[in-house]
């Protein structure tokens, strides 16, 4: 039988760390107060707090979307931008932005929306703005992805951006790597935000505030021509 859901690699540490901490201050307070209501104040208060930072980095079984001429969602969340704008870090041009808003309740995991080849990688130190604000794309910590498709001859570009929660951005992809659909891009700690800029012409298949799930939800359709 599969496992319906499991613990992501990233929160192996934090967890650990935490569940000794907790540990310790259960046993604390139970020793220096000798108040068995205390005890159990304090160890339901460490169980919840466990049990949520578990669902930070949980990721469920799903059967994911595998599809050559659709991007899907990179990320759980809900989709706060779609309009056309100039992409000035890689492209320099005209593309259609995606972006989807991560909150903390969301899968933190960020996935590839094509399979491909990764042409461009480069992080960018920056600031703490929250995710929604108009100019996190370009001013808070990030990190950017260049995914050329394997037949399209398209580029899609990927870019997770940190917000006030989320301090620490993981990626694991260089460029050179061959990637799948679906397969693991990198993760943003406590949720945050990602982008995608399209080529003009594709077809968005989402709209403002539709919530979608990463590797499931088809975000749009390339054209072919």
């Amino acid at each position: 039988m599969k496992r319906k859901i499991k613990i992501h690699k990233e929160g192996y540490k934090i967890l650990l760390v935490s569940c000794i901490a907790l540990l310790l201050l259960t046993l604390s307070v139970a020793y220096f107060f000798h108040n068995i209501t205390a005890y159990y104040i304090t160890g339901g208060a460490s169980i919840v707090i466990m049990l949520a930072f578990a669902s930070f980095f949980r990721i469920p079984f799903r059967n994911f979307l595998v599809s050559d001429n659709q991007i899907i969602a990179p990320a759980d969340g809900r989709v706060v931008v779609i309009e056309e704008v100039h992409e000035g870090e890689y492209f320099k041009d005209k593309r259609i932005q995606v972006s989807i808003f991560m909150s903390p309740a969301n899968v933190h995991v960020n996935r590839n929306p094509i399979s491909g080849v990764v042409k461009y990688q480069k992080y960018h130190p920056g600031k703490y703005l929250v995710a929604w604000h108009p100019k996190s794309s370009e001013k808070n910590e990030r990190n950017t992805v260049v995914i050329e498709h394997d037949e399209l001859d398209v580029e899609i570009l990927v870019r997770q951006i940190a917000g006030k929660l989320a301090r620490k951005i993981r990626w694991y992809l260089r460029e050179g790597d061959e990637v799948e659909q679906n397969g693991e891009l990198g993760f943003i700690k406590f949720g945050s935000r990602v982008d995608l800029f399209l080529p003009i012409g594709t077809k968005i298949e989402v709209d403002l505030k539709q919530k979608v799930k990463g590797g499931i939800t088809v975000i749009g359709t390339l054209s072919e021509d």
